[in-house]
């Protein structure tokens, strides 16, 4: 398809806290690719009800969002925010179906038996199975950080049927 050399697409990054390093870095480096529109800290007072803090996080962030990138560290899988996050961006009554991206990122690759491990979010991993999201290494992401957007832009529209959000979102973190 063809674009323009300096369009960039609203993004939602979805992380755990301990992973923010590598948020600010896609912020600070790739602010020529995305228009942010990531959960900030103060945004939203952690004494809120979840269903309310689901709410703002949708309706405020997610549904202006084109495309959903997911750090995948070593306790991501476990977080309920990240699967809150990734099931707006798939919610098609939230203004529509965003790409979906995941990054692994460093650390959270462990070989076992030869073979590459790594434990993604549920439903991330849904979509990766599905086809409709693609996972890369940190460092592939962010010599193609571009690419990768435009393509999940992309694909938000073409592959839009092998999007997978069935699953019951998680109520509790898991560790």
């Amino acid at each position: 398809m063809y674009r323009y050399i300096d369009t960039r697409h609203k993004t939602f990054i979805s992380f755990y806290h301990k992973d923010e390093y590598y948020k600010n870095y896609l912020e600070t480096h790739f602010s020529n690719v995305i228009i942010n529109k990531s959960v900030e800290d103060g945004d939203y007072d952690p004494d809120n009800s979840d269903e309310y803090i689901k709410y703002l996080i949708r309706n405020e962030k997610i549904t202006d969002a084109s495309v959903v990138v997911v750090l995948v560290g070593q306790e991501t899988k476990y977080r309920k925010h990240v699967d809150w996050e990734i099931y707006a961006g798939l919610d098609r009554k939230a203004g529509g179906i965003s790409g979906l991206v995941g990054i692994l990122l460093p650390g959270s690759i462990r070989l076992i038996n030869g073979w590459y491990d790594y434990d993604l979010p549920a439903r991330l991993n849904d979509n990766v199975e599905s086809g409709y999201a693609k996972l890369y290494t940190w460092d592939t992401a962010i010599n193609n950080f571009k690419a990768i957007i435009d393509e999940a832009f992309d694909n938000r529209i073409a592959l839009d049927y092998k999007a997978c959000n069935r699953r019951e979102q998680m109520k509790r973190n898991l560790n």
